[in-house]
C-alpha cells in the first residue's frame, strides 16, 4: 500500500513539473488527471490520468477577457437560434448554427443559441465557455 501511495505521488509530482510552466488549465488537468487515475489504476492510471488531463484541461482553458466582454456585448440576431442539444462546454455546434468570427481574434467566434451567447473555437465548433 505504502508503495503505491509513493509511486503515486511521484508520478503526479513528475508529471506536474513537466507541465510547470504551461496555461494553469493544463496543469489543473494534469493534476486532476494524475490523482484520478491513480486512485482507479495505481501509478500506471496516475501517468495515463496526468497526460488525459493535460490534454483536457488545454482544450478548456477560458478565453481572453476581451474576447469574453466582446461576446457579452455584441448584438444578437433578430431571430433566435434554437436547437433541441443543451449546449455544452466541449462539445461541438450543430451546422446550422452560423459562428461569427471574433474580430482582431480568429481563434474564436461566437453565437447565440438558446438565448446564451457562447464563444466557440471555429475550426471545430467546439463550445469553449458559455456566458450567463
Amino acid at each position: 500500500m505504502i508503495y503505491k501511495l509513493t509511486a503515486t505521488a511521484i508520478a503526479a509530482i513528475a508529471l506536474m513539473s513537466g507541465v510547470a510552466m504551461a496555461q494553469s488549465g493544463t496543469v489543473n488537468g494534469a493534476a486532476g488527471g494524475a490523482v484520478t487515475g491513480a486512485i482507479v489504476g495505481g501509478p500506471v492510471g496516475a501517468a495515463v490520468g496526468g497526460v488525459t488531463g493535460a490534454v483536457v484541461g488545454t482544450i478548456i482553458d477560458p478565453p481572453p477577457a476581451k474576447v469574453v466582454t466582446y461576446v457579452r456585448e455584441a448584438p444578437a440576431p433578430a431571430a433566435p437560434v434554437v436547437v433541441q442539444e443543451k449546449v455544452v462546454v466541449g462539445h461541438a455546434l450543430p451546422e446550422t448554427v452560423v459562428v461569427t468570427p471574433v474580430p482582431e481574434n480568429p481563434k474564436y467566434g461566437y453565437a447565440i443559441v438558446n438565448n446564451e451567447r457562447v464563444i466557440i473555437e471555429p475550426s471545430s465548433r467546439k463550445v469553449i465557455q458559455v456566458i450567463n
